[in-house]
């Protein structure tokens, strides 16, 4: 449910700055993108504390906050920088080809680094000792 979320919240947004009625990002995809994600990672960050990872053992906070920041930061350069070559360097700037490479492919390969980052860094599972 929180990717949905975060999902929804990315895509939505996204489309609303960049082609909903009077749009004020319409000419700026990369910046609707960026403002989109970044949404998205505080719904999420909540979402993941609360929900996904909650049965992981709270560490520090400061580091698991800067942690899951920076990794989507990660994730945020990938979905971006499949956006703008698509739009930019290909010149496909309609609706449907800034989504497909936004939405689609920056995505699925951002949201399947920030999966295993989170899983592996951010929340770790609890230690085992040996007994």
């Amino acid at each position: 449910m929180v990717g949905l979320t975060g999902f929804v919240t990315d895509v939505g947004l996204f489309n609303l700055l960049r082609f909903g009625d009077g749009a004020p990002l319409a000419d700026k995809p990369v910046t609707a993108k960026i403002i989109s994600v970044v949404v998205a990672t505080i719904i999420t960050y909540i979402g993941n504390r609360q929900l996904t990872w909650r049965h992981r053992p709270r560490g520090d906070r400061r580091r698991e906050l800067v942690l899951f920041f920076v990794f989507n930061g990660i994730g945020l350069l990938i979905s971006v920088g499949c956006l703008a070559v698509s739009h930019y360097v290909l010149g496909l700037t309609s609706q449907l080809a800034d989504n497909l490479s936004a939405n689609g492919v920056g995505l699925v390969l951002g949201t399947t680094f920030r999966f295993w980052a989170y899983r592996t860094f951010v929340f770790p599972p609890e230690k085992q000792t040996a007994e």
